[in-house]
């Protein structure tokens, strides 16, 4: 198996930054369930406290690392440009999708979704790690606000979840290759 630098990236994208924040929602929920609720009759020490602030952070760094990633490293080799004359468009994904009929939809409906959807996770997950920090155990005495971080937290999970789904998809119809390679197994088969 060989992989090049474009594969890697597309990992680290995806399966790295994308996939440990998508982990980190049920924590996320948790914590701020567990912090807001029981009419702030709940207390936490400040050490608590300051890993809660720490974990919600977290989750909107990697929600960051993922989106800019996805737009400024990833999203650039989808879009490439094949010189003229060329007939093989298997290294430029986006016009390979949109050659085809049966495959433009992906580029139209799923891609415009993906990367459109994507910015709303690390803008909303920054807000309700601002909220969280700046009230903590006093959600609980909001019960508004408290179902707004909650409900915002929700959207950036289904978020991330359609944003997912849909790059999982597009790198199994057109992957983003090319490269120089970057060898992580060799496998060779004897007869």
């Amino acid at each position: 198996m060989e992989l090049t630098y474009r594969d890697l990236a597309t990992v680290l994208h995806g399966m790295g930054f994308g996939a440990l924040f998508m982990l980190a929602f049920s924590g996320a929920i948790g914590v701020i369930y567990a912090t807001a609720v029981g009419g702030g009759a709940a207390i936490y020490s400040a050490a608590q406290q300051r890993m809660f602030r720490i974990y919600l952070i977290s989750m909107a760094v990697l929600a960051w690392l993922t989106v800019l990633s996805g737009t400024y490293i990833i999203y650039p080799w989808y879009r490439a440009k094949p010189p003229a004359g060329v007939v093989d468009l298997s290294r430029y994904p986006q016009r390979l999708l949109i050659s085809n009929p049966m495959t433009a939809g992906w580029h139209d409906f799923g891609m415009e979704w993906k990367e459109h959807i994507a910015w709303m996770t690390p803008i909303v997950m920054t807000m309700v790690a601002y909220v969280f920090i700046k009230y903590g155990p006093q959600l609980a005495l909001h019960r508004s606000m408290r179902r707004a971080v909650l409900g915002f937290t929700a959207a950036a999970f289904l978020a991330t979840g359609v944003a997912g789904i849909f790059g999982a998809m597009l790198n199994k119809v057109a992957p983003v290759r090319g490269g120089s390679d970057a060898v992580a197994i060799r496998y060779v088969h004897h007869d």
